[in-house]
């Protein structure tokens, strides 16, 4: 398991990042479908979806989600396009509820807790973080073309219960297709020309 987080909002390459850029930088909360956006486990129906939300809205304890019958909670996070997902800050609750794992899933819609006992694309230790203070670095070459996000907390620091407040998204967004239906549909459905170019196969066949 990684421990792959970057304290006092440190980048990789060392050089600090200027706590007035997180906010441009974390603002893939406006490109998550938040109407199919699912959450499973949550004690408040809908709750999980006020947990994306701007940068400098972070702190506003008033809004979080909490697990129901168990320390689990999982994520399935469809985005408006496709995604290069670059870094993920999240801020959890107090006495035990924070949860200590992340496992990151990449374009698996609909995943359920079975599902997830399957191998992640990453998975990372969470520090009990309050304040947003620390950054959590993707695999990139992994996380490149995301059309869909799945986030599975499967245990936290001792609580019942796991709550979280705030998270955060870094990356680049870029327009998409849309993916499964909507192909179908094309395929399943002939053209006029494809109509005409039969009948006139017909109408030669027949000279």
């Amino acid at each position: 398991m990684e421990h792959n987080h970057l304290h006092g909002h440190h980048c990789e390459c060392g050089q600090e990042t200027k706590t007035e850029n997180l906010a441009e930088l974390y603002n893939l909360y406006s490109k998550i479908d938040m109407e199919n956006l699912e959450c499973l486990n949550e004690a408040v129906e809908n709750s999980a979806k006020s947990v994306f939300r701007p940068w400098d809205q972070r702190l506003d304890s008033t809004k979080f989600v909490e697990s129901d019958a168990d320390e689990e909670l999982l994520f399935n996070i469809p985005f408006t396009g496709n995604v290069k997902l670059k870094g993920l800050i999240l801020i959890g609750g107090e006495g035990g509820t924070h949860p200590s794992v992340v496992r990151l899933f990449k374009n698996r819609p609909h995943m359920t807790f079975d599902d997830a006992t399957s191998q992640p694309e990453q998975e990372l230790n969470l520090v009990e973080d309050l304040e947003g203070t620390v950054e959590y670095a993707t695999k990139i070459v992994k996380f490149s073309s995301v059309y869909h996000l799945t986030l599975h907390f499967p245990k936290n620091y001792g609580s019942d219960t796991s709550k979280i407040q705030f998270i955060g998204l870094k990356g680049d967004w870029s327009e998409g297709h849309r993916h499964g239906v909507t192909l179908c549909t094309y395929e399943a459905t002939p053209s006029m020309a494809d109509h005409k170019d039969k009948v006139l196969e017909t109408t030669n066949l027949n000279i």
